[in-house]
């Protein structure tokens, strides 16, 4: 027991470790070496806990989401906007999620299970926003879970645009842009308040400035 409590304790440093190592230095710069010189371990020793980089990062990747939870029930849409506005925060984890999201559709990837069984609990969460939101149906007429895969496909897409043109993209904007088309309006569940309360037109005309 108390072997496997120090194990326990080891991988959650390493866990750590690489997290800070991939908000400091992106997805390529997370080298198995970097990680290991940070928790006093050779690349040797780091491979007992984790066999390959791409498990060490689906490791984090599942990390991140348990320190991001909510519990279910919880989430409102606007705090998805918040959502979307802490990782404009952190770009190497982004770009680590996007980058072995990419990798990951090839099959027998390693990260494949993890996004597989995460996109089916994301758009559950969403459907259940959306209910809680609307009800069973949206103000275009779709029911929440029609609509559950068009806000994850609009939050993942911000993403990959926003990771590669960072100063052309507003992330956490467009992204309250497509809540208002959902059908929320100016001030409802927060959206729009607090100098959020561009309409479309306004932002487009921003942008082409």
């Amino acid at each position: 027991m108390v072997a496997r409590a120090r194990s326990e304790e080891r991988r959650a440093e390493i866990l750590r470790a690489a997290f800070e190592v991939i908000a400091e230095r992106g997805y390529r710069g997370a080298s198995l070496g970097a990680v290991a010189e940070r928790v006093g371990l050779t690349q040797q020793g780091l491979l007992h806990y984790f066999p390959t980089k791409e498990a060490l990062l689906v490791a984090v990747l599942e990390a991140r989401d348990q320190w991001d939870a909510v519990p279910r029930g919880e989430w409102r849409l606007d705090l998805l906007g918040s959502l979307v506005e802490y990782n404009a925060m952190r770009p190497g984890v982004v770009q680590t999620f996007s980058a072995l999201l990419g990798e990951s559709v090839t099959d027998g990837h390693p990260a494949r299970e993890f996004f597989t069984t995460r996109y089916g609990a994301v758009r559950e969460n969403f459907a259940a926003v959306l209910r809680a939101e609307y009800g069973d149906r949206l103000p275009g007429g779709l029911t929440p879970e029609a609509a559950a895969p068009l806000m994850v496909a609009v939050m993942d897409g911000l993403q990959y645009q926003w990771l590669l043109a960072p100063g052309s993209v507003d992330m956490p904007g467009a992204f309250r842009d497509f809540l208002r088309l959902l059908g929320t309006g100016e001030g409802s569940s927060g959206i729009g308040e607090g100098g959020d309360d561009l309409d479309l037109d306004q932002r487009a005309g921003r942008d082409e400035t």
